[in-house]
């Protein structure tokens, strides 16, 4: 749970979410702030991606992925 807590990708993710949060509540309701909330949702599964990638890469260290056929 620290390793999602203290990366800065997902401290930007949920300070963005919160923006996007207050803009909802006092902006208008068209199709930008729908294209905004995808945005935000794609960018919570990259920064989710690369925080599991990067948890995964240093577990083993010197160790490779094996590919399965």
């Amino acid at each position: 749970m620290r390793k999602f807590l203290f990366n800065t990708a997902m401290i930007s993710v949920v300070v963005g979410g919160w923006h996007i949060l207050q803009a909802t509540k006092n902006g208008p309701r068209d199709w930008r702030l729908v294209l905004t909330w995808i945005g935000w949702g794609l960018s919570v599964a990259v920064a989710v991606g690369n925080v599991v990638k990067d948890a995964d890469e240093k577990s083993v260290p010197g160790a490779t992925a094996v590919k399965v056929n």
